[in-house]
């Protein structure tokens, strides 16, 4: 009975490290719970195929080295040992070495000793943040070549791209979204590479039958995507009609209380590795949130997002729509360090009353710019042929990540940072950015006249004597390696600093004698995030920003 007894102890120290019984209650489905399942190692584990795409995407954005951690899946065997319980598997994501599932308590009790399982973690339900309005609006035409879309296109300069030539040829968008119906007039002749609906695991976006899809599912999805993609000359031309399109399924409507972070985690990965360039998400999470969790460190997606700018793609979100509402603030993913969220203003410049505000908990500005969002010219979801006035920072959203593409294709050779700090430093308040407005309305031709500054790594920052040559692997996990080339031995200082410039850690303070100077550093108890290597060398200083990623 005393071996019995010790035994039940030695499980329970067990079972609460790795995860916590009342936060389970958190992701309760009946008598079911949703689980993130987070592993120790990848051992065993053979990378994924990148495109070519993707790998010239990241090789411009710094990350030059092949099957990085992040392309290495959740071991297989690790998957296949859970399953063997009898553990429903939905999603697996290879970015946060995890599986998310659906199992009993008792299940959990069943693993919890198992070595290889680092720690639970419930996937949280979520109430959907209302996105848009849908009125009753019958077809309207002007007989302008964007028809509908001449304000909204011309609000953010995106037309003197146009007539420069640059439409978005050659650049890749990612959407996620709740599905979309390329039926309609001004979507069919899109070009869309693939299509991944997450939530049945097929390639069908669009409405499916009512077994698997709500009435109406593909709604918001349709809607959103025609800001972008629409090209109907006299009826409504989108922001970047030209680019290539990925488009994913990963929000179900039936479920209007409860959805999973972990689709758009996994669409995510799917885009990345398929090449995209850009990612535009309309999509927010909130309810089970505080808002010191709005901190760019803890939500699922935030993180994701992080990682995914880490890899060379550009992302933009939309800030939500609370701004009316006791919640006030943005949600996630738009505290992402990273990321381009995007608040809504009225055709006159005026901010939309529903946009939610910033700051992030930890303090930065909120949003990053801001674009139409009230009455904004889109299809009508519900018909091939009419066109509509929807509202809400999702319609916002998707016209600054067609500029993105825009951007991109005038400006090949910026890096994603490059092109988020091209947009906020001459959007129409960057010099008096605040809280509501952000740095202000986009200005797209200006952002590309930018002078970028952002990869302080280019060589007409450095000193011919110093240089900041690697630090990899880039994005990181669970060390970096840093190595500084110098011309001549001195005394060399390198610190790693916060996002916003606070001192975290030191790595070296001492005589550099070698020409390559090779150094690593292992966050100890740090958040997920980004953060500053500063190289200081006979008064010179040097910058490269990391990502690092729990």
């Amino acid at each position: 009975m005393r071996y019995v007894a010790l035994f039940i102890m030695i499980q329970s120290m067990v079972f609460c490290k790795k995860f916590d019984l009342q936060e389970m209650e958190l992701g309760k489905r009946g008598d079911s719970y949703r689980v993130w399942i987070y592993f120790t190692d990848k051992n065993g584990s053979l990378p994924v195929e990148i495109s070519q795409k993707a790998m010239n995407r990241r090789a411009k954005n710094g990350t030059t080295e092949n099957n990085l951690w992040y392309d290495l899946p959740v071991p297989q065997g690790y998957v296949d040992r859970i399953s063997s319980v009898g553990i429903t598997i939905i999603n697996e994501s290879r970015w946060l070495n995890a599986i998310s599932a659906v199992c009993s308590i008792s299940d959990l009790d069943r693993i919890v000793t198992f070595p290889f399982i680092d720690h639970i973690k419930p996937v949280i339900g979520y109430r959907k943040n209302s996105d848009i309005e849908f009125p009753d609006i019958s077809p309207y035409s002007r007989d302008f070549d964007y028809g509908n879309a001449q304000e909204q296109i011309e609000q953010i300069n995106v037309h003197e791209l146009h007539e420069q030539g640059y439409t978005g040829e050659g650049v890749r968008i990612l959407l996620l979204d709740t599905g979309f119906d390329l039926n309609h007039d001004a979507l069919n002749q899109i070009n869309v590479i693939a299509q991944w609906d997450v939530i049945n695991d097929d390639d069908e976006t669009a409405n499916e039958t009512d077994e698997e899809d709500a009435e109406g599912q593909d709604y918001h999805g349709t809607a959103v995507l025609s800001t972008i993609a629409a090209n109907a000359p006299g009826e409504l031309v989108g922001v970047a009609f030209d680019s290539e399109f990925l488009l994913a399924k990963t929000e179900d409507v039936t479920q209007e209380v409860q959805q999973e972070e972990d689709n758009y985690v996994a669409a995510l990965e799917w885009g990345e590795e398929n090449g995209a360039d850009v990612v535009s998400t309309s999509l927010g999470y909130l309810d089970w949130y505080e808002y010191s969790d709005m901190d760019g460190n803890t939500a699922v997606t935030t993180i994701g997002v992080d990682i995914a700018v880490g890899l060379g793609m550009v992302c933009v979100t939309a800030a939500g729509n609370s701004g009316n509402d006791d919640w006030y603030y943005i949600i996630a993913p738009a505290d992402a360090h990273s990321v381009i969220s995007v608040g809504a203003v009225w055709d006159n410049g005026s901010i939309a009353s529903f946009s939610s505000h910033g700051p992030t908990s930890d303090g930065r500005i909120k949003p990053e710019v801001c674009a139409r969002g009230r009455q904004t010219w889109c299809v009508n979801p519900n018909s091939t042929t009419n066109y509509s006035q929807l509202s809400g920072t999702s319609l916002a959203c998707p016209l600054v990540g067609g500029a993105a593409a825009l951007i991109i294709q005038a400006r090949p050779e910026w890096t994603a940072m490059q092109v988020r700090e091209a947009m906020m430093m001459t959007a129409s308040m960057a010099d008096s950015a605040n809280n509501t407005y952000g740095h202000g309305i986009l200005n797209a031709v200006n952002a590309v006249n930018y002078e970028a500054t952002a990869n302080l790594d280019d060589s007409d920052f450095q000193p011919k004597d110093f240089q900041l040559i690697r630090a990899y692997p880039n994005p990181f996990n669970p060390s970096i390696n840093i190595e500084i080339e110098i011309g001549s031995p001195y005394g060399l200082k390198v610190d790693v600093l916060s996002y916003d410039g606070s001192y975290i850690a030191n790595i070296y303070d001492d005589w550099a004698s070698d020409k390559l100077q090779q150094l690593k550093w292992e966050p100890n108890d740090l958040s997920s995030g980004i953060y500053f290597i500063r190289a200081v060398y006979n008064g010179n200083f040097l910058y490269k920003k990391v990502t690092y990623i729990k």
